[in-house]
């Protein structure tokens, strides 16, 4: 980008209300009064055959099952007419063009130009050289035969995400290479992943952008004296070690040569399109890197090309304030129905609450407490949460919207498992909508009940309330392109959530008050000293160094 390309990006940082501050707020309002708040979805899907079909979105490699979720064609007219004030297509495209939306830290939120093909994004040159560079050392890894085992060591986007994309991708990846992944600084992380290898068929990848990052050089400093206690000299760090970092003096000093650099606009939860993906390349190789990139670039085309009412990002991102801030629901659970996708939710989890976790707006003032921002994301494999967790869902006095994702064709042979674990699917996202009276249940006769339990106190425990409402996500397959196209997805959703409660989803100073005291604790555990400190942490200190 030239200095009057980046004026004009500069320039076009769009103004817009707060969502809770728009004519549409008060329309909403008054539609969720009269409607909204009762809505039945049961007797919903009885007036109207058509309802899936009216509430169904095909996007680039994800089909949006939204039917069974707490809305009408009047939620979804008056949730459009809150987008258009708040402006959420020109932020969009402000966004895309490089203006500096991150305003707290005064840069561009450029993810989309990490996956845009040659020429068609800001920076372009620069992002592909580097791709290039880091696609040839990956196929050059999984070509030479010399390494057996690839350990990531980073912690949050530079672990998150390709943590959760290489198993994902496992149908895809090169049999006989390992890749680990370390982030936590407790050394039971790192303690059992070295035990494992062989120094010489090793290969390290420090991931941080500063090549400062506490917890991640801790641990770099761990494998790079076990790595010399195994009688490797410092001379062949160079060839075992390498680095995702733009600090390629510090990475010299720690004697890593082969860097792999990337920009300030990259945000860390917003970074395995970038060299931080490293793993994931070496682990599915370039052809599907590529692919990867590629379906993600697709939903970006959908998310700036798709008409509002068809346009699946921003309709979840609408129906995300749908919940929060009027039916007052603060939690989502995500139920992947593929093993692959098991790291998905601890993955949303940084994406989502890191990004609009937040209680002040991008102009500095508070947001009323009236106003919601994001919720708490969680979950597990669908089937594993069905013997956990889903006691609650269907039976809790919380509603908590579910998210359901399936894939229609596995990459395994065994056929019938698939069968049972989509049927599986179905049946809870039918369950939460459906439930069950007092009056059916009492007509059961569950073997485990007691008989001397009074029946109609039975009836009302084995009852379900029903109307909980849950999207279901489909792919055809989990391959690079669909994961890719589905993970661009959750990330303008965010978006398009973060703008209309108008904080900045880019920055995230939340995280930085426990790092800087723990580095004013630090020297207490040497010295002993709780001068200063409250009472409990002064207690706790003494305990743990006793």
């Amino acid at each position: 980008m030239n200095a009057a390309a980046a004026s004009a990006a500069a320039a076009a940082v769009v103004t817009a209300p707060r969502c809770d501050r728009t004519k549409a707020w008060g329309a909403l309002q008054g539609h969720f009064e009269a409607h909204g708040r009762e809505l039945d979805l049961r007797e919903a899907f009885a007036r109207d055959a058509g309802r899936f079909d009216a509430f169904s979105l095909q996007a680039p490699e994800v089909f949006a099952d939204l039917s069974k979720n707490l809305i009408d064609v009047a939620t979804r007219r008056f949730l459009l007419d809150l987008a258009r004030e708040c402006r959420i297509a020109e932020r969009r495209d402000a966004m895309f063009a490089g203006a500096p939306i991150n305003t707290s830290e005064g840069r561009a939120v450029l993810h989309t130009a990490l996956r845009a093909p040659p020429g068609t994004a800001p920076f372009s040159a620069e992002v592909h050289g580097v791709l290039d560079e880091m696609l040839a050392f990956a196929e050059q890894v999984r070509g030479d035969g010399a390494f057996t085992d690839v350990v990531n060591i980073g912690i949050g986007g530079s672990d998150l995400g390709p943590a959760m994309a290489v198993p994902a991708l496992d149908a895809f990846g090169q049999r006989g290479l390992r890749l680990h992944f370390v982030s936590n600084v407790d050394g039971h992380d790192i303690a059992p992943v070295l035990r494992e290898l062989q120094p010489r068929q090793t290969l390290f990848i420090i991931a941080s952008k500063t090549f400062t990052t506490q917890e991640t050089m801790a641990n770099a400093a761990v494998a790079r004296r076990w790595f010399l206690a195994q009688g490797m000299a410092e001379s062949e760090i160079g060839r075992h070690f390498c680095a995702t970092t733009t600090n390629v003096q510090a990475a010299a000093a720690f004697g890593i040569a082969r860097t792999f650099g990337f920009w300030d606009w990259v945000g860390g939860r917003y970074s395995l399109w970038s060299a931080i993906g490293l793993p994931i390349a070496i682990a599915i190789g370039a052809a599907n890197f590529r692919a990867l990139l590629a379906g993600a670039h697709a939903m970006d085309r959908h998310f700036v090309e798709a008409a509002p009412a068809a346009n699946l990002p921003l309709q979840l991102g609408l129906l995300d304030v749908w919940y929060r801030n009027f039916h007052r629901f603060a939690s989502r659970s995500i139920a992947p129905y593929h093993q692959g996708l098991r790291r998905l939710p601890a993955y949303l989890q940084q994406l989502e609450m890191e990004s609009n976790g937040k209680r002040v707006g991008a102009d500095g003032e508070p947001l009323p407490a009236t106003l919601g921002t994001s919720p708490v994301v969680w979950g597990e494999p669908g089937t594993n949460g069905q013997h956990a967790y889903f006691q609650m869902l269907h039976q809790g006095t919380d509603v908590i919207p579910v998210e359901f994702i399936a894939v229609k064709r596995p990459g395994h042979d065994y056929p019938a498992l698939h069968t049972m674990l989509l049927a599986n699917c179905l049946a809870q996202s039918q369950a939460l909508m459906q439930g069950k009276t007092a009056a059916e249940a009492a007509t059961e006769h569950p073997p485990t009940a007691s008989p001397t339990v009074d029946r109609a106190a039975l009836a009302r425990q084995r009852s379900f309330p029903g109307n909980r409402p849950s999207t279901t996500f489909v792919l055809d397959e989990l391959t690079p392109r669909s994961l890719g196209a589905l993970l661009a997805m959750y990330e303008h959703r965010v978006f398009t959530s973060g703008a209309l409660w108008g904080i900045n989803s880019f920055d995230q100073w939340g995280v930085e008050l426990g790092k800087a005291l723990c580095n004013q604790l630090l020297p207490r555990f040497a010295n002993g000293d709780a001068a200063g400190l409250d009472g409990s942490t002064a207690g706790l200190l003494q305990r743990l160094m006793r």
